[in-house]
């Protein structure tokens, strides 16, 4: 079952109509309901809403399947998980909460990740200092990749 299908199953097990679901996350109706058709995704921050809306997990919503287990340490969303895997040594622009549920954005490089962690180093070009955090995957908004020379 699709992202889309999902959503769709969801939305009307709550009784809600794209509307008022569109209404509850600061979308259009016609957001909503291009999410459901699978003509777009929602972003990061969009997805974690939804399924709290929605009484569902996001590995259930971005997993293909009906079923989804996760291992006792938990995994990221597959599409979180594809993006990382892309990031992994370039520079990036990170989008995250922050422990207090601030956002934050900041440029950094990804290290490595694992399961529902990144490791992720920031530089502060000022004061060339290294900063190196682990950042919980399920707080990431956004990831926007830098384009390198070489990239068409």
């Amino acid at each position: 079952m699709s992202m889309g299908s999902k959503l769709a199953q969801a939305r009307r097990k709550n009784n809600l109509t794209q509307e008022q679901l569109a209404e509850k996350l600061g979308v259009t109706r016609q957001a909503v309901s291009r999410w459901e058709s699978d003509a777009a995704y929602p972003e990061t921050d969009k997805i974690v809403r939804l399924s709290q809306l929605l009484g569902v997990s996001c590995d259930w919503l971005l997993q293909e399947g009906e079923e989804v287990s996760a291992p006792s340490g938990g995994t990221a969303p597959a599409l979180v998980t594809r993006l990382l895997a892309q990031a992994a040594g370039r520079k990036v622009q990170l989008a995250f909460y922050d422990n207090e549920g601030s956002p934050i954005y900041d440029w950094c490089v990804v290290r490595e990740f694992d399961g529902a962690w990144a490791n992720v180093e920031f530089v502060k070009e000022k004061k060339d200092q290294r900063e190196s955090r682990l950042i919980p995957l399920s707080s990431i908004r956004s990831i926007t990749f830098v384009k390198e020379k070489g990239d068409a």
